[in-house]
């Protein structure tokens, strides 16, 4: 099962569809985008067409005859979108996703979407290899126009062996050049390209990534711990409601697990990770716990134990006390960016199939996270399996993500747990965006 992901064509990330979004910041609603086409080429072939038509014809003929038919240039970046099959790139290249053909009506002077800059991020975790290619469109927000996600499960054996697998490094150099090809099909303003727990810890992580600049011409940077807990952070600062005083956020990895502590008492930062007062990040993620105690058959005791491993590493985290004065507040809770949350919601609702627009930005309550818990602890492998918002890729795993999540929930018990399908990447756009100058201070976008 492919990962949860976002996909091209999501919704303008920075506003979540699972609650109901701020004033003056809804998303344009689907199917208004019929209004007006962009490009210059069909300005030109519309002028054409008036000329050939002129004589004899009334002006209601002419915009009839106008209306039938959208023209472009061959030049025109959205015509050669929206082309017939028998136009299309080759089949060895890995498909992408067209933008619309019809382009949207520019909103306060906001450049066509041909126009306006494209960014990209990467993220090469323990278990999956992510890329987002978006353009910025509301102030902090933006629109994503690529995607890309695969399950690869570099970590595997990392924990026992402290190097990367052959056969891991295989499927992650695959992945990688799906990714190299779409980026390389694309004019990117800015990327930036990460490494996390998997080649951070291995003893063979910076030959790996020398390999991958190779075969498939990408040079991707291993991030400190640190960095890539104020990334998550980063990603979900629209999750954080204006009222909010305190949040303990937490990204469940394959090999690591970041917390940060983020304090809003204060005078509120247009930057999420400005106030964060305390982090760390745990050498424990759902890949390596899951390896440690067995991923496929969980006893109670087993989980038990998973839980009190995690709830060890936590005592000896000196911040951990650092947001005492706001626990109590109704204003205070978790925020969980990972798999695991995600799955939990998933199941939570009953979906049929996983659904990011219903899950991104939902609340749950305590009651609710404590009989998902229980549910999934409940079921052997094959119920597990069976669940389309499991699958086979995560069933021997989101026990070990569940163990986590309750040693974090011990040790920062709150009513509320928000869950975030969005991250890493999320952070880097928002960050490259930001530092790039693209939202200007008047709420439009700079080409």
């Amino acid at each position: 099962m492919e990962d949860h992901d976002t996909g091209a064509g999501a919704p303008a990330v920075g506003v979540s569809r699972a609650s109901p979004m701020p004033p003056g910041q809804a998303s344009p609603p689907a199917g208004r985008h019929h209004d007006r086409h962009a490009g210059p080429g069909s300005r030109h072939a519309d002028e054409a067409g008036e000329a050939q038509h002129q004589k004899g014809k009334s002006r209601k003929r002419r915009k009839r005859r106008r209306g039938r038919k959208v023209f472009a240039r061959d030049d025109n970046p959205a015509a050669k979108a929206s082309a017939p099959a028998a136009s299309a790139a080759p089949v060895s290249r890995p498909p992408e996703a067209a933008p619309s053909p019809v382009a949207p009506r520019p909103q306060h002077g906001r450049p066509p979407m041909q126009e306006l800059p494209v960014f990209a991020a990467l993220d090469l975790g323990t278990n999956n290899c992510r890329l987002l290619v978006a353009v910025p469109t509301r102030h902090g927000q933006f629109r994503v126009i690529d995607a890309f996600s695969r399950i690869v499960r570099l970590g595997e054996g990392l924990t026992a062996n402290g190097r990367l697998g052959q056969a891991a490094m295989d499927r992650a150099v695959e992945a990688l050049k799906v990714c190299g090809d779409k980026l390389r099909n694309r004019k990117i303003r800015k990327a930036r390209l990460i490494a996390t727990e998997a080649c951070r810890s291995a003893d063979n992580g910076v030959e790996f990534l020398d390999r991958v600049e190779r075969e498939a011409g990408l040079k991707l940077e291993i991030i400190d711990r640190q960095t890539e807990a104020r990334l998550a952070v980063s990603g979900c600062g629209s999750l954080v409601e204006r009222d909010t005083q305190g949040v303990v956020l937490f990204d469940i990895g394959g090999g690591s697990s970041e917390i940060a502590l983020i304090d809003l008492t204060g005078h509120r930062s247009p930057r999420l990770a400005n106030h964060i007062v305390s982090w760390t990040s745990l050498p424990v993620g759902v890949v390596s716990l899951a390896e440690r105690f067995g991923g496929r058959t969980v006893t109670r005791e087993t989980f038990a134990a998973m839980v009190e491993d995690v709830a060890v590493r936590l005592k000896a985290f000196d911040g951990r006390d650092r947001l005492a004065h706001v626990l109590a507040s109704p204003n205070f809770h978790l925020l969980g960016t990972s798999g695991t949350v995600t799955t939990l919601a998933g199941v939570h609702l009953d979906l049929e199939r996983y659904d990011r627009r219903r899950v991104d930005g939902l609340w749950m309550d305590r009651d609710s996270v404590d009989r998902m818990v229980e549910k999934l602890v409940g079921w052997d492998f094959q119920q597990r399996v069976a669940n389309p918002c499991i699958g086979a890729d995560r069933a021997d795993l989101v026990l070990a993500g569940c163990a986590i999540l309750e040693a974090i929930r011990a040790v920062w018990p709150s009513e509320r747990l928000r869950v975030a399908d969005r991250g890493l990447r999320e952070g880097i756009l928002s960050e490259l965006m930001a530092d790039d100058g693209v939202w200007r201070g008047d709420g439009r976008v700079r080409a």
